[in-house]
């Protein structure tokens, strides 16, 4: 459910831009997570980093396409966020030795030291890659192409990674015992 509720501003951009154009859509897009994160505020007090940091960059990026009625601004915006993001899972992890995947799934998933450390560095590797293919969509492709690829195309390719990390995590989990099972 919280997967859908983080899409929330996208899927209505993506609306948004069907019947109204991309200057609408990106004032939607704007007052949608304006209203994400109030809601998230109210709701449980506290707002994540990511959220507050996309709403930073979906207000500037998408005011300054509405400003300036250049739609490149917005296009811009999906790359910024996903390098800082890359950014900060790196920077955590080589300069503060922390692991922010760690700290996001550590109680829910015990794994060594190392696969946190992959783990980590594989999410940073895909939001730098996402962070270029957003542009190359955005700037090679027609914009109904790349708002589709926003939506669906970048939300396939996390689909897949996770179901690739998935796999990857499941070789280190604790193997039930079948014989304990049947007693």
């Amino acid at each position: 459910m919280k997967f859908l509720f983080d899409l929330f501003p996208v899927i209505l951009f993506f609306v948004a831009f069907k019947f109204f154009g991309i200057f609408t859509a990106t004032a939607v897009a704007i007052v949608a997570t304006i209203a994400q994160i109030i809601y998230v505020k109210l709701r449980h007090g506290v707002v994540e980093k990511m959220l507050l940091i996309s709403g930073v960059i979906i207000t500037v990026f998408g005011g300054a396409t509405l400003l300036l009625k250049d739609p490149t601004f917005i296009q811009w915006k999906p790359s910024i966020l996903y390098w800082l993001f890359a950014a900060g899972l790196l920077g955590a992890q080589l300069m503060f030795n922390k692991n922010p995947m760690r700290s996001m799934m550590g109680k829910q998933i015990q794994l060594p030291d190392a696969v946190w450390s992959k783990l980590n560095i594989a999410w940073a590797m895909l939001f730098v890659a996402l962070g270029f293919l957003n542009l190359y969509v955005a700037f090679n492709y027609s914009q109904d192409t790349w708002v589709n690829f926003k939506l669906f195309g970048i939300t396939g390719i996390m689909f897949v990674f996770i179901i690739v990390q998935t796999l990857f995590i499941s070789k280190y989990l604790p193997k039930e015992d079948s014989k304990e099972d049947a007693q």
